[in-house]
C-alpha cells in the first residue's frame, strides 16, 4: 500500500488547556551546544555552552512547542556576541509567539595574556554566563556575568610579619544588567586591575618576581576587592544594577574569607 504524500498528525501542544494557568517558564535546559563568540577583538572563538531556552506560556495553551528551541539555534550558526544573542532572542518569541522568555547561556571563554616581563604568551580561562530575558509587558534585559581568578594577598599579615604575608587565590563574581552592550572582556579587566595582581596561565622566574611583589606592594581585605570594584562599575554608565562577590580561598585557614556588595546606578555617569 502506497504512502499518503503527506501526513495529517494531531498538534496537542496548540489544544486549550482548561485548568486555566499560565505557566512563567517552559522550554529546555541544560543544552550542550558547540559556540563560535565574537571577542571584544572581533575574533572568532569557538567554545562548549549550557543552555536554557524558555518562554511564557498563556492559561488556555495545553503545551509549548520544544523543537522550535532547538530549529532557531540550528538555524542561527553565525558567531555570536551580544547584539546578535538580543536577534536570536527576539527570533525566539517570534517563533513561539510569547511575550515573555529567557536565553541563558553558560559557558567558558579563552583569553590570551602576555606575561608581564617575558611577554610569553598563554590561554587563561573565565566562567561567563548571559542572559537576555523579557517579562510580560515589560522591555527586553540583558545581564552579563564573569568570574575571574585573581591573587589577594592579606594587608594584617604583611604588616604584622617581619618577612613575607599569606596570599591565595580568589574568585571575583561580577554581575551586570546592562543599558546597552558590554563585552566579558571588560568586565574581567576591572576585576584583575582591582586585584592584589592578576593570574597567568604561564610565567617565567622573571614574572613570578614581578607578581609576588605586586602582590605585596597592593595588599587587599576582600572587603577592599568587592568595594574597589564596585566603585568602577558605578562610573560605568552601561550598567544599570551589579554586583560583586569575592571568595578568597585562604591559604592559612581551612576555610574561605567572602563579601558581596550590590547596587544601581540610577544615573548616567557621564550626564
Amino acid at each position: 500500500m502506497n504512502a499518503p504524500e503527506r501526513f495529517f498528525l494531531p498538534d496537542i501542544q496548540a489544544t486549550a488547556d482548561l485548568r486555566r494557568l499560565a505557566i512563567d517558564k517552559v522550554g529546555v535546559r541544560g543544552l550542550r551546544y558547540p559556540l563560535a563568540l565574537l571577542d571584544a577583538a572581533g575574533k572568532v572563538q569557538h567554545t562548549v555552552a549550557q543552555l536554557s531556552m524558555t518562554v511564557g506560556l498563556p492559561s488556555e495553551q495545553k503545551g509549548t512547542h520544544m523543537s522550535r528551541f532547538l530549529e532557531i539555534l540550528e538555524q542561527r550558526r553565525a558567531p555570536l556576541n551580544i547584539n546578535r544573542l538580543l536577534r536570536l532572542f527576539e527570533d525566539m518569541l517570534l517563533r513561539l509567539d510569547a511575550d515573555s522568555g529567557e536565553i541563558e547561556l553558560a559557558f567558558p571563554c579563552f583569553v590570551s595574556k602576555a606575561a608581564p616581563v617575558s611577554g610569553v604568551e598563554s590561554l587563561l580561562d573565565y566562567d561567563v554566563r548571559m542572559i537576555v530575558g523579557k517579562r510580560p509587558g515589560q522591555r527586553v534585559e540583558l545581564s552579563l556575568e564573569v568570574v575571574a581568578p585573581v591573587t589577594s594577598l592579606c594587608p594584617c599579615s604583611r604588616e604584622i610579619s617581619d618577612y613575607g604575608a599569606h596570599n591565595q587565590r580568589s574568585h571575583i563574581t561580577i554581575g551586570a544588567r546592562l543599558r546597552s552592550g558590554m563585552s566579558p572582556e571588560e568586565l574581567l579587566r576591572i576585576a584583575e586591575e582591582e586585584a592584589s595582581c592578576e593570574v597567568f596561565g604561564l610565567l617565567k622566574r622573571p614574572d613570578e618576581k614581578w607578581v609576588t611583589e605586586r602582590a605585596y606592594d597592593n595588599p587587599k581585605f576582600v572587603e577592599d576587592l568587592v568595594r574597589d570594584i564596585a566603585l568602577r562599575l558605578m562610573r560605568e554608565p552601561r550598567i544599570a544594577e551589579w554586583t560583586v562577590k569575592s571568595e578568597n580561598f585562604e591559604s592559612i585557614h581551612n576555610h574561605s574569607a567572602y563579601a558581596e556588595i550590590s547596587g544601581h546606578n540610577t544615573v548616567d555617569p557621564a550626564a
